[in-house]
């Protein structure tokens, strides 16, 4: 049985439909920056999620190859996963997606070394034939956050961040979006093939105890 990274991490992949805190471990993982509209048809963000599985299957097949990766064990590739701003806007804008910055991410199983990423690269662009070049290696500890699952149309997101901001609000924290610490989502399911109402997505945002 492949391991699953969402049903072995419950905590950090499956939280319920209201708020709750957790410390979210350093993880690493395959990255693509960029900036503009998710949604435009053939733009930035559509090609960054081509590049980020380009690599992501690349190193879940090397098993198959030459290239064997020291502790390698069958899974599941996890989900695609996104951190998101706009300059000048404390959270984001959801009125404005063509302001948007992006992290466009899928987490690397621990095995993976630098030198195997590396590997990866070299072994898709030659494979592929394809530019893999704007396709990072990030590590990103994220510490203490405030969670939530949101079922629905991405464009409602705003009554679940809000809901997460009157929850840090009673339990003593405040919100703490810097340059290092961003709005987090983890999608779970496939929008071209599951309704909008019904969309699964875990909203992820960074928080500090309240200074007295």
């Amino acid at each position: 049985m492949a391991f699953d990274y969402k049903k072995e991490y419950k905590d950090f992949y499956m939280p319920k439909n209201k708020p709750s805190i957790v410390t979210v471990p350093s993880m690493n993982y395959i990255a693509v920056r960029g900036q503009g509209d998710p949604n435009q048809e053939d733009g930035e963000y559509k090609r960054a999620i081509g590049l980020l599985y380009g690599i992501a299957f690349t190193i879940k097949m090397s098993k198959k190859g030459d290239h064997q990766i020291k502790g390698y064990f069958d899974y599941v590739v996890p989900p695609l996963e996104g951190f998101w701003w706009q300059e000048g806007v404390d959270g984001v804008d959801y009125a404005h997606k063509e302001d948007f910055n992006w992290i466009s991410v899928i987490r690397l199983p621990d095995f993976v070394t630098r030198a195997d990423f590396d590997w990866a690269i070299e072994e898709a662009t030659t494979k592929k034939k394809q530019d893999f070049s704007k396709v990072e290696f990030l590590t990103c500890d994220e510490g203490l956050c405030v969670q939530c699952m949101h079922i629905g149309s991405y464009d409602d997101e705003p009554a679940t961040v809000q809901m997460m901001h009157e929850y840090i609000e009673e339990q003593g924290y405040d919100l703490n979006i810097t340059d290092q610490r961003l709005h987090h989502e983890i999608y779970l399911s496939d929008a071209r093939k599951v309704a909008p109402e019904k969309l699964k997505t875990v909203i992820r945002l960074p928080i500090k105890e309240r200074e007295e």
